[in-house]
């Protein structure tokens, strides 16, 4: 009789085990659900035109900068990478029906206005260390004004340095329109690497955030002349 050949028993460590779905929190599941929506029919609405960098922002933790014109600022950010990003928005945001119903289904960072909330720091601090993304408008409000910012807030520089996260500026230049093709600049990841290391001073954050903002300046130079050589275009046209 020939030999029957038997393979050996796979104990159950050796079998492959079947990779088991990761189980979406609350907050995953609501930024899906937005991220659909504003594919399927979203875009048509606010439709956003990215310059700069057009990858999307997956791979790690990231903070988000860019300077504030209308409530709607949230929807280019959401759309720049397929993860949940955490915003900071003032406290009086949540006093509003609506506004507290947005905030708490995006788990916003609520702060108050004078920038010197240390909770919010910590949360920040917090997300970032678990990998999630947040997003910063340092000007504090909305621009209604003719200037090109308002006055910046200090913290973003310093948030990027304690915890080593890389900034992604998104400039615009106008306040976003409906139904109208919106254009923001968005940058490539930067690091305040200099400041790596070493004890901050009042006088380090200051130099940091300084050059956050002209980054932000430089930038929004560049999409101002790119959309006026786009309208000399249309007009030869």
């Amino acid at each position: 009789m020939d030999e029957v050949k038997t393979e050996p028993l796979q104990n159950e460590e050796q079998q492959p085990q079947k990779q088991k779905k990761k189980k979406l929190t609350k907050l995953e599941k609501w930024f899906r659900f937005m991220r659909i929506n504003y594919y399927v029919w979203g875009r048509i609405v606010v439709p956003i035109k990215k310059l700069g960098r057009s990858e999307k922002f997956n791979d790690r933790a990231y903070i988000f900068v860019g300077n504030h014109r209308s409530n709607l600022d949230v929807v280019p950010v959401a759309a720049s990478l397929n993860k949940p990003v955490h915003y900071m928005a003032k406290k009086e945001l949540a006093e509003k029906r609506i506004g507290r119903w947005f905030t708490k289904k995006c788990e916003c960072i609520l702060v108050n206005r004078d920038g010197t909330d240390v909770r919010a720091v910590m949360l920040a601090m917090k997300y970032l260390k678990n990998g999630e993304s947040i997003c910063i408008f340092p000007e504090g409000t909305r621009n209604k004004t003719d200037e090109i910012f308002l006055p910046f807030k200090s913290g973003a520089a310093a948030l990027s340095i304690k915890t080593r996260t890389p900034i992604v500026l998104m400039v615009q230049r106008n306040k976003i329109r409906l139904f109208r093709r919106n254009y923001f600049f968005y940058s490539d990841p930067f690091e305040f690497t200099e400041y790596y290391d070493k004890k901050l001073t009042e006088e380090d954050i200051l130099e940091a955030d300084e050059k956050l903002k002209s980054k932000m300046l430089e930038f929004y130079y560049q999409l101002d002349e790119t959309l006026k050589n786009k309208n000399k275009k249309k007009r030869k046209k």
